[in-house]
């Protein structure tokens, strides 16, 4: 069975908490945090991979943002170039994360590491 757990990245603080207790909210939680979910996943160093983290992929050589396809119901790496130019509507063309599949190694996420989201090769 999947683990299910959240990391909340904390706006004026600049910061991800990871040991927290979900309840009925009080206020707006996306005015003051953003919740990202655990894709139940690790990459090769062992790392957990959640969504909003900026990846590797040693194998096509591409940067990418791990993202969850509403549409589609699963969680894929989506190459910068395709993250950037995404309609916004929930749906992304990327490469779907997979225990089968080699997965990228997580080297940021968007909130910490802005600057990984330039497209130029690594």
């Amino acid at each position: 069975m999947r683990e299910i757990k959240f990391r909340s990245w904390i706006k004026n603080k600049e910061k991800f908490i990871y040991d927290f207790i979900l309840h009925q909210p009080r206020f707006n939680h996306s005015e003051k945090s953003i919740l990202t979910q655990y894709t139940g996943l690790k990459d090769k160093h062992g790392v957990e991979i959640y969504e909003s983290d900026i990846a590797f992929d040693p194998n096509k050589n591409i940067k990418g943002v791990i993202c969850y396809d509403c549409h589609q119901a699963r969680y894929k790496f989506v190459p910068l170039s395709l993250y950037h130019s995404n309609a916004g509507d929930g749906g992304w063309s990327g490469f779907e994360l997979n225990v089968n599949r080699r997965l990228p190694e997580v080297i940021g996420n968007i909130y910490q590491n802005p600057d990984l989201l330039e497209e130029a090769e690594l």
